[in-house]
């Protein structure tokens, strides 16, 4: 059993929406990329007496897309990508937590599209502070790589130079600050 890190309490923490970002970032054209974020709209964590001991679940509004560019939004969530109408919600679940070095490897079901998949978030713990209301906060921040396909997300368009519109990979991050119950 991995001891928590230094700061670390055992407890329920309320992920803040207000202070939490998902984000993404894929291939363009195969020459450059598009950068999107989703709101976090509710999550917690559960800190066990170990790292082995605790949880993680979260749920990402899939209609609330933002890459800067309304048009594309407007696109990725119709029904040829994520088809937010249909499928409004994005969730994470962990099914394990184990300590890599200093960091955290948070194994979970993952579900985009309405097509879960297992995936490991690379995570760090990024600390504790109380804030100027006197909660109790820790900060992580996390990472994976998944492929489009893996989730049927398969639009893409040929480009007449060879390759196609949309990239496969699609690095996801998120900033995640959780106020202890």
């Amino acid at each position: 059993m991995t001891a928590l890190p230094t700061g670390l309490v055992t407890g329920t923490y309320t992920v803040d929406p207000t202070h939490t970002s998902a984000s993404f970032t894929v291939r363009h054209a195969g020459i450059s990329k598009v950068r999107g974020t989703l709101a976090v709209v509710s999550g917690s964590l559960v800190v066990g007496e170990s790292i082995e001991d605790s949880s993680v679940s979260a749920e990402i509004d899939a209609a609330s897309v933002s890459t800067g560019n309304p048009d594309r939004d407007a696109h990725l969530t119709s029904a040829d990508f994520w088809d937010a109408e249909k499928n409004p919600v994005w969730s994470f679940s962990s099914t394990s937590v184990a300590a890599d070095g200093d960091d955290f490897a948070v194994t979970g079901d993952l579900t985009i599209n309405g097509v879960t998949r297992s995936v490991v978030l690379l995570t760090e713990f990024a600390g504790i502070a109380t804030d100027p209301f006197g909660n109790s906060r820790a900060g992580f921040e996390a990472s994976t790589e998944i492929s489009r396909k893996d989730f049927d997300l398969t639009w893409n368009a040929a480009l007449e130079t060879g390759g196609v519109l949309v990239g496969d990979k699609v690095k996801i991050e998120l900033d995640i600050s959780a106020i202890k119950a």
